[in-house]
């Protein structure tokens, strides 16, 4: 492979040669040894707190390079480029403040999307119709409708795809999956998902904007608003439903939702009926919950409570008819207390990951596009789970029962809610 376009055609060509997810690192030239021809060239675009915290998994890949960094903070993109500058010993990283001219680049393999949601989609779309892999933090946008036409193009264009619901790769997350959907605590039939609640922000005053922030093409695609420097913090624009529908019900929702899917088994469906409330602010930055209460129905039986945890316990809580798991990101609780202690054997469901050594969802992601074999948050998956959470949204808002068909993946009957599964038009010159 003596340059970059053999490389590229190599790692297009893997699915059709079926490498294996796990193989010797002399296979590949893993290992600080790893020839640059053989490495996948990752740009990442969004560098702020999130990639902050995943780019270091990227960057302990000898296999992996960082090459090109986008962000339009002047400030958060240069302390970026310092930390992969620091890590390869030599000035490393391009940098930009428009994400077009980094997916311009023919040499850039994959991509890592760490933007506030509003931009997901928009991003999400030119990265995969350039043929490039894409890890890409979740929420997955704005709608239903846009998660939709991101799903059709990733299997238009066959890229790899990870949606950064990192619960995946717990092995805590896993087991307790595993637990229920074989059988261990009986028939499950509640299932109470509690996450974050929202709180209430005052109107800050407007202020000038920063040198150095490019603020009209951080807002993109969503409306004109004056500048407070608040709505750079994620802790306030993702209470923001210009930014996320429905705040926290969203943003940090669909990470537990996604692993009620994953042990309910219904990780490629969803409810059938959807009803709920929720308080609000009355006035300030922030417009969207500050605590809720919605249950899903799915076929069957199981209804998932999903509440912020004024109401439900932080984390997800499967009852089953002999007994109960719960799991978050800080402990696994079992009933009786000896399935914490349980071997998930032959006979057993093992769910994706299962073997996997490693807990790092980036890590996952690259030996994928190696692979060419799904990553554990597909774009499938992800689309599913980022749906339970916008109906619930849907649901408060209108404030009544909605049927739902997860075939068709319309509501019942009701042109209203209809509606609101593609209520977020885009500033212009912005598009899908």
């Amino acid at each position: 492979m003596p340059d970059k376009t053999h490389r590229r055609d190599f790692l297009k060509r893997s699915a059709s040669i079926g490498l294996p997810l796990i193989v010797p690192a002399s296979v590949l030239g893993r290992g600080e040894s790893t020839p640059p021809s053989e490495r996948i060239l990752l740009g990442a675009i969004g560098v702020g707190n999130r990639c902050a915290a995943v780019l270091p998994e990227f960057l302990a890949r000898a296999d992996v390079q960082v090459v090109a960094l986008c962000d339009v903070r002047r400030n958060v993109l240069l302390a970026r480029a310092r930390q992969v500058d620091e890590r390869y010993g030599k000035k490393a990283a391009a940098t930009f403040s428009d994400f077009r001219e980094l997916l311009a680049r023919d040499d850039i393999d994959a991509v890592y999307i760490a933007t506030p949601t509003h931009w997901h989609v928009p991003m999400a779309l030119e990265t995969v119709r350039r043929g490039k892999h894409l890890y890409m933090e979740k929420p997955v946008g704005l709608s239903v409708e846009q998660a939709q036409l991101l799903r059709d193009a990733v299997a238009k264009h066959g890229p790899v795809f990870q949606l950064g619901l990192q619960q995946r790769s717990s092995k805590n997350f896993r087991f307790a999956c595993e637990l229920v959907r074989s059988g261990r605590i009986g028939k499950v039939g509640r299932i109470e998902v509690g996450v974050p609640g929202g709180s209430e922000a005052p109107s800050f005053p407007e202020m000038p904007v920063p040198d150095g922030v490019d603020y009209d093409r951080w807002l993109g695609p969503a409306p004109l608003r004056p500048f407070t420097e608040k709505i750079l913090e994620t802790s306030y624009h993702e209470r923001i439903s210009d930014f996320v529908p429905g705040g926290f019900m969203n943003a940090w929702g669909i990470h537990h939702l996604d692993i009620a899917q994953w042990g309910n088994g219904t990780e490629q469906t969803g409810p059938s009926e959807v009803e709920g409330t929720a308080v609000y602010p009355k006035a300030g930055l922030v417009d969207t919950p500050i605590t809720w209460d919605v249950e899903l129905r799915f076929p069957g039986g199981v209804v998932v409570s999903f509440a912020d945890t004024s109401k439900n316990r932080f984390g997800i809580l499967f009852r089953g008819s002999e007994g109960w798991v719960h799991v978050n990101r800080g402990s696994l609780e079992t009933s009786p207390g000896s399935l914490a202690k349980a071997v998930i054997g032959e006979g057993d469901v093992r769910l994706a990951g299962h073997d996997q050594e490693h807990e790092s969802h980036a890590w996952n992601f690259i030996e994928c596009v190696r692979s060419r074999k799904p990553t554990l948050a597909p774009i499938d998956i992800g689309v599913r789970s980022d749906t339970l959470s916008q109906l619930s949204d849907i649901a408060v808002r209108l404030g009544r029962k909605l049927a739902w068909d997860p075939r068709t993946e319309r509501f019942v009957g009701d042109a209203t809610a209809n509606r609101l599964l593609s209520s977020y038009p885009l500033r212009s010159p912005w598009r899908v």
